[in-house]
């Protein structure tokens, strides 16, 4: 980007790396203000815990090891890999009843679903970028499988994993979840709006273009194969944050190929051992699979895809916080997404 702008009289050339400025986020329609001159300011603020995944393979306490008692009172089996089951403490349950009808002030709606856990593996201390990658292509097939099933019964599957304490994880144990709903969550329902907008506008899906161009230009990507490529976007708001977009026409994750799937398996152990390695530390982060919902607005506009939103910022112990102009404005970031991807890359 260049441009010029005068400052104090004197005309000043415009730099994406050391001016403010905003960026669009081409999936949800909402703007992220990047300030890169606040990278160099001192930090004086919290320091949190460096995550640690290190520990015994197996715990006697841990609700999640294999053969272990849960909170619920139900045996885990003695699992070998991927292993999902019913939520004990589920946010969505399938039989609720419907709320009366709502004061227009206080506007109300229901809410059913199904909410499941998938443990990634049977070893206590293994994140996903200690995993070898045979284990973790057999996650991708548990994912695809526990899509497939609930998508047949419900509007939206959510699949995630909020990893380490900082990111408000409640077991030590490597796993994720699923949330299926009768309802299209919002950030979906932007991504399908802004998705289904694009190929009206441009006769083409919006990801498809956003990977062929990031391909080309390199610097924000972090890693990339046949399936698959790992950028930090234009639009990042998380310091370190990654999309993962699907190279193959595919909507929803029970799509993907078996060559697909295989290189999924290989670009997250990548992707999250790159992350590990960049302050050598079991690095947290929030991840989630947006997929086709239930009656898209255009079913071809969708390409499968997974945002990873790390929190961490400089360091293993100083984070990012979304508070005051980020509450109350819009999103900020400090370091620049092209800055954060150089980093990354490096750190593969």
């Amino acid at each position: 980007m260049a441009a010029t702008c005068a400052t104090n009289g004197a005309m000043t050339a415009f730099s994406s790396a050391d001016h403010p400025h905003r960026r669009r986020n081409l999936l949800n329609g909402r703007w992220v203000l990047v300030s890169p001159h606040r990278a160099r300011r001192p930090w004086q603020g919290d320091r949190g815990v460096p995550g640690d995944a290190s520990g015994p393979g197996h715990d006697p306490d841990c609700y999640l090891c294999p053969g272990n008692l849960r909170a619920n009172g139900e045996r885990n089996p003695a699992y070998a890999g991927a292993f999902a089951f019913a939520n004990d403490f589920p946010a969505l349950l399938v039989d609720t009843p419907a709320p009366a009808a709502a004061d227009p002030l206080f506007p109300v709606a229901p809410a059913r679903g199904e909410a499941r856990v998938i443990c990634y593996s049977p070893d206590h201390s293994q994140t996903m970028a200690e995993m070898p990658v045979p284990a973790i292509r057999a996650l991708v097939d548990c994912w695809a499988a526990e899509s497939a099933a609930l998508g047949a019964r419900w509007a939206n599957v959510q699949l995630f994993e909020n990893k380490g304490a900082m990111m408000g994880c409640s077991s030590p144990h490597p796993h994720g979840q699923i949330w299926a709903s009768d309802f299209v969550p919002g950030e979906v329902v932007d991504e399908d709006r802004e998705q289904a907008a694009w190929r009206a506008a441009h006769g083409q899906v919006l990801l498809d273009q956003v990977a062929a161009r990031e391909a080309d230009l390199g610097e924000r990507v972090v890693a990339a194969g046949a399936h698959w490529l790992a950028i930090v976007p234009w639009w990042a708001v998380w310091p370190f944050e990654t999309l993962l977009i699907a190279r193959d026409p595919v909507g929803r994750i029970e799509e993907l190929g078996e060559g697909a799937r295989d290189g999924l398996a290989d670009i997250l152990r990548r992707l999250t051992g790159a992350y590990d390695a960049l302050f050598a530390t079991s690095f947290p982060y929030s991840m989630g699979w947006h997929q086709r919902p239930a009656d898209s607005a255009d079913p071809a506009a969708w390409r499968l895809h997974a945002h990873f939103n790390p929190p961490l910022l400089r360091s293993a112990t100083v984070r990012k916080f979304m508070v005051g102009f980020e509450m109350f404005g819009e999103s900020q970031r400090d370091l620049t997404p092209e800055s954060a991807a150089a980093r990354l890359r490096e750190a593969l």
